[in-house]
């Protein structure tokens, strides 16, 4: 059974619904292909059905669930097609954000950027992804919050839980620990020396840089029946 909480704060238990989802889905709790009832959900969670079915409709007009009607629902593992639509909303939202992160960012933030870089670097060095991923959304997190918009930090946190249904991003994107680290290390550093123009530019190669190896390793995969279903109109 997945083991799934309801965060403690949210505008709505629908809401504390599909978070919960997201963050099992990010944990490898809930995974691809598997089938899982609103049932399930509602026990797991302590909660009725009502907020779970509303919840599961958020998730799936954002594509992270497909609803299987009188079944439940189930985990769908983005396409090439899917990350390149998420990279370019990310590359519309983080680069200008590390620029404003540089400039506007309190000595405390960047005291928090710099540390959670650190710890990024010491779980590189340990080949921890325990530590390394955490410590990766929670860098980019505090560059969005940095630059005082809580609203683009909330909408990159919900397109990560979709791209983490690819797995761990060492595997998905072919990189190691050390060499994800030092793609984030430009962007603090000039953060930190608040130089915005290259703060901007080193969160830009960054992201495009994911981009392109994440779509890279989906494109050479071959594709499942229902993907081809789907392309073809059978599988709606």
């Amino acid at each position: 059974m997945p083991s799934l909480r309801l965060p403690q704060e949210a505008p709505s238990l629908a809401d504390a619904v599909a978070q919960a989802v997201r963050d099992g889905i990010a944990a490898g709790e809930l995974v691809p292909e598997r089938t899982y009832s609103v049932y399930q959900l509602a026990e797991l969670l302590g909660v009725s059905r009502s907020p779970v079915r509303e919840g599961m409709l958020r998730l799936a007009e954002a594509g992270l669930v497909v609803i299987q009607r009188n079944r439940g629902f189930r985990v769908t593992p983005p396409r090439a097609h899917d990350i390149q639509e998420i990279i370019e909303i990310r590359l519309a939202l983080e680069p200008p954000a590390a620029r404003k992160a540089a400039l506007w960012g309190t000595e405390a933030q960047h005291a928090a950027i710099r540390a959670a870089l650190g710890t990024m670097a010491a779980a590189a060095d340990h080949d921890d992804e325990a530590a390394f991923w955490p410590a990766d959304r929670e860098l980019h997190d505090l560059l969005l919050h940095a630059a005082a918009n809580a609203r683009a930090a909330a909408i990159v946190a919900q397109l990560r839980s979709t791209t983490a249904l690819l797995g761990p991003p060492t595997t998905a994107s072919g990189r190691t620990l050390a060499q994800i680290h030092a793609e984030h290390e430009p962007v603090v550093t000039a953060v930190l020396a608040r130089d915005g123009v290259a703060a901007e530019a080193a969160m830009r190669t960054h992201l495009e840089a994911t981009g392109h190896l994440l779509t890279a390793n989906l494109s050479s995969q071959p594709v499942s029946g229902s993907d081809r279903r789907a392309a073809s109109g059978g599988g709606r």
